[in-house]
């Protein structure tokens, strides 16, 4: 999910890699001036800055900073010195909502990714990065998203995973280019039906969370491609209300009939046992020569795309063993060609497991 942290791999031009040093300062004494004036990307990751250096405002053409994993707790107010500041990621820290600069939001950011650090309500200074495209605040102590976030109107990715959520405020379904949003791993309980004005949503990310309902509405996101939805009690208990009746004697002995294709004739047998055997129903998994006459399953056809299920329909079956959940082929035994049919821009993707 984090846009653009490949860009400082590797020792190209513009790119000054001062990762895992054991640095706890940054002296630029060794660094020439020309350097510092080319240098576009530089990478602090890995090392013991406790506060990020005032000296990093030397490289004023720098578009790209990684400072993650250094225990730091500041971020000093000479970043906003940065002008060309285009990414700054600084996962696995200790920072928290006073740990910026006031005029943080100044900076021109487009990809923001504070990750695993110890922030309990999104600063302020979030909301004014009118450039930000990608927000990753995933792993931190977030117990609310404020309705300001709607100011950020240019963000395509927001991630929030893994804090302490409980809420969807409406005012995110104001974002007109949001694709990608993920809340997974918080305490959400519901959905408010106004994202469905999320007209630009390819992927909603809700495993992990308290839902028990999804609203009507969500079906009109026309665009969305994948809905993750497992770990919650609403797929917790859908898949325990998947129940199956054993086949009576009765059915199993015309099961084999029909499936073997054992000839009879009215000769053979009374009229009633003719006419039940009339009423075989076939399963619709074209890999199975199975028929049904009383008992089924009702169950949701699994597509298995390494471990990823697609959701497209509601399907009667002969037996458990039809919905091959587990198939290690890249598609499962239970697909159809009624999936087929399906415009693939239509398809969408429910992960339960």
């Amino acid at each position: 999910m984090d846009l653009h942290e490949g860009a400082a791999n590797g020792h190209c031009e513009g790119v000054l890699d001062l990762s895992r040093r054991n640095l706890n300062s940054l002296s630029l004494v060794n660094i020439s001036e020309e350097r510092k004036r080319d240098t576009k990307q530089l990478c602090l990751s890995f090392n013991r800055l406790a506060s990020l250096p005032g000296s990093v405002c030397m490289f004023y053409n720098l578009e790209f900073l990684d400072i993650s994993n250094n225990g730091l707790s500041v971020i000093c107010e000479d970043i906003t010195r940065l002008t060309k500041l285009r990414t700054l990621i600084s996962k696995n820290n200790r920072l928290d909502e006073f740990s910026l600069p006031k005029e943080f939001g100044s900076l021109p950011l487009e990809v923001l990714n504070l990750s695993g650090n110890r922030f309990e309500e999104m600063p302020a200074q979030f909301l004014k990065l009118q450039r930000l495209q990608s927000l990753s605040l995933g792993g931190n102590r977030l117990q609310s998203i404020p309705a300001e976030i709607e100011n950020l109107t240019s963000l395509e990715l927001l991630y929030l995973g893994g804090n302490l959520i409980t809420s969807i405020p409406p005012e995110l379904a104001n974002l007109p280019y949001l694709s990608y949003l993920v809340l997974c791993d918080n305490r959400i309980q519901g959905v408010p039906p106004q994202l469905t004005r999320l007209h630009s949503l390819r992927s909603l990310s809700l495993h992990n969370n308290l839902l028990t309902y999804l609203p009507r509405e969500i079906l009109s996101l026309v665009h969305l491609q994948e809905l993750s939805l497992r770990g919650n009690p609403l797929v917790v208990r859908f898949v325990k209300e998947m129940t199956y009746d054993p086949p009576s004697l009765l059915e199993l002995a015309g099961r084999t009939i029909k499936s073997r294709n054992v000839p009879y004739s009215p000769c053979d047998m009374p009229c009633h046992l003719l006419h039940y055997l009339d009423l075989a129903s076939k399963c619709p998994n074209p890999k199975c020569a199975g028929v049904y006459f009383d008992s089924c399953v009702r169950h949701i056809k699994f597509v298995d795309f390494c471990g990823k299920y697609r959701l497209p329909l509601m399907h009667y079956l002969c037996s458990p063993e039809c919905t091959s959940p587990c198939s290690s082929n890249p598609q499962s035994d239970a697909e159809s060609e009624d999936e087929i049919s399906v415009p693939a821009d239509r398809l969408q993707k429910v992960l339960l497991g």
